[in-house]
């Protein structure tokens, strides 16, 4: 029972840090982040000693989530929809960075492995949804463009998330992200 206790407190802890980190960034206090959980920060130091391990697990569960749901919108719906509704969720795996960009080049070393982790995870489930977008009609109107790579398409998203200004305007990422999805699924001109 003990160990499934531990489990359970260790998903209370990543799903707490994932909202706090949405919220206030990477650096908010450790105390808000386990009474989000329910559990004491003992708690939390047990599982997560310092602070770029709980950073790491909640990036790690964020980029395994994401591409698990690349199969599970391929499944439901058609290959453009997939791609449109794919990288929609991709943006919600964005906003748990906040100040991640930061901590990533701050040298320290349990950070090293992270972009690696991403692109491998990440660009394949992309490259297999933009290849399935091509073929669905290559040379009709909607037809993804075949002349971009899935690491700048991530790029490029993640940069139309962020915020423009401090209004808290959330609508406006999914706007700007569905303008580029249209660009993006532009018609093949020969």
């Amino acid at each position: 029972m003990a160990r499934a206790d531990a489990q359970r407190n260790v998903e209370l802890l990543l799903a707490a840090a994932k909202e706090e980190f949405s919220l206030q960034g990477v650096d908010v206090n450790v105390r808000a982040i386990a009474a989000r959980a329910g559990v004491g920060t003992a708690t939390l130091y047990r599982h997560f000693p310092q602070r770029s391990d709980l950073i790491s697990a909640v990036f790690r569960r964020e980029i395994d989530a994401c591409a698990s749901d690349g199969a599970v919108l391929t499944e439901a719906h058609g290959p453009e929809e997939a791609l449109r509704l794919w990288l929609l969720r991709y943006t919600e795996f964005v906003a748990t960075k906040h100040g991640l960009a930061a901590a990533l080049h701050s040298g320290n070393p349990a950070f090293n492995a992270l972009p690696v982790y991403f692109h491998e995870r990440l660009g394949p489930v992309l490259a297999e949804l933009l290849i399935n977008a091509q073929k669905e009609n290559p040379h009709q109107p909607g037809a993804a463009r075949s002349d971009v790579e899935p690491l700048d398409i991530l790029g490029a998203v993640a940069n139309l998330c962020i915020p423009a200004s401090s209004s808290g305007d959330s609508s406006r990422v999914q706007r700007m992200v569905n303008i580029f999805i249209d660009g993006l699924l532009t018609s093949l001109r020969a």
